[in-house]
């Protein structure tokens, strides 16, 4: 990771940059007084979402520090205090989400808010070489038990954990629909020439006109998928991670959104990190669909308007990535680098037609 960081850092702090050793040091013998300084802080997912960070003490202890990314310009799309408030809320429930210590908003201790949980020791699958660290029975396990999760997290009720407030519970579709479809335009006008894909405002238009009866109000991931999620030794789901956009709405985006990233053996993956699944093994995404339907008490009928919605809404989150590099905004990047964003974004644009021209 490169980068300067903006927490006090200098020239004798060996910690990477969006640390402070010293303030978070002394900021965890404030509020975790089992930590034995001196800390270890070590970078474990970073970019441009929020930075998680390992805490290891001199015991051999670990913990979890996240905090927005550095030089970040929307606060909103980082808010320390939503995610640590929503995980703080699942903890007694049963969602499987790390223990949280405690959230500081004092910028003066780390240059910006972070939150401190525990280190959850498990695997996440991002790749098919990970996939292959699996046998078939782990990654059957881990396929149903990703679903029974969600549907744990969909049976959460809102309002007894403090979460009721989270978001607005009705229209979840049509407000989606719109806020997408604004991001969307923006990327469009980012884009030299524009990014030419009218299937898109199309898609939009159709969705819109075709709007399921919701499906109650309950927490929605937002982004739920394999490898948001860290599995233990059988393939069981020991933690759901990236709380970032999670909101109240209705709970069948989160399993169409999943029907979308999971890959069947034969299918072509929608992202280069969604192909996995396509090993021996893994249910298939008719499967999940199944046992989420059994796990929820849901009827699933209109699964394929979901499905189209969520390659829709994936569609838009791409033209955003694209639109950002094409445009410039992320400098100087190999030409090759943006054609592969454009190759995916044209893909995806391609799949949602195909979804939304079956609905009727």
């Amino acid at each position: 990771m490169s980068g300067t960081s903006t927490s006090g850092h200098n020239g004798t702090d060996p910690s990477p940059a969006g640390i402070d050793s010293s303030g978070v040091t002394a900021w965890f013998g404030a509020h975790v007084p089992e930590a034995v300084a001196p800390l270890e802080f070590a970078l474990i997912a970073g970019g441009h979402s929020n930075l998680t960070f390992s805490v290891t003490d001199s015991a051999g202890s670990r913990w979890v520090l996240r905090r927005p990314p550095l030089g970040q310009v929307l606060a909103s799309a980082h808010d320390m205090s939503r995610e640590h408030r929503i995980i703080s809320a699942l903890g007694p429930t049963a969602v499987p989400v790390p223990h949280t210590h405690g959230l500081c908003e004092d910028d003066s201790v780390n240059g910006a808010p972070f939150y401190v949980m525990d280190f959850v020791d498990g695997t996440v699958v991002r790749t098919q070489a990970d996939a292959e660290t699996l046998d078939a029975s782990q990654r059957r396990r881990a396929g149903e038990s990703l679903v029974d999760v969600m549907a744990d997290i969909h049976a959460v009720d809102v309002d007894a954990v403090g979460l009721g407030e989270l978001g607005r519970k009705a229209d979840y579709l049509a407000r989606q629909l719109k806020r997408w479809n604004g991001q969307f335009e923006k990327s469009d006008e980012q884009v030299p020439g524009g990014l030419d894909l009218p299937a898109v405002t199309r898609a939009h238009d159709r969705l819109s006109q075709l709007i399921p009866a919701q499906h109650g109000a309950s927490i929605v991931h937002g982004d739920y998928r394999l490898d948001n999620c860290m599995l233990g030794p059988d393939g069981s789901v020991v933690a759901v991670l990236d709380w970032e956009i999670c909101t109240l709405g209705d709970p069948m985006a989160d399993i169409g959104l999943l029907s979308v990233y999971w890959t069947d053996p034969g299918d072509d993956a929608v992202l280069p990190q969604a192909s996995p699944t396509a090993l021996e093994g893994f249910p298939t995404k008719a499967e999940l669909v199944t046992r989420y339907a059994e796990r929820s008490g849901r009827d699933c009928s209109d699964i394929d308007y979901y499905i189209a919605f969520g390659y829709w809404k994936l569609t838009c989150i791409i033209a955003g990535v694209y639109a950002r590099y094409a445009g410039g905004a992320m400098g100087d990047v190999p030409e090759e680098q943006v054609a592969g964003f454009k190759q995916m974004l044209d893909t995806l644009s391609d799949h949602t037609t195909e979804a939304v021209d079956g609905l009727r």
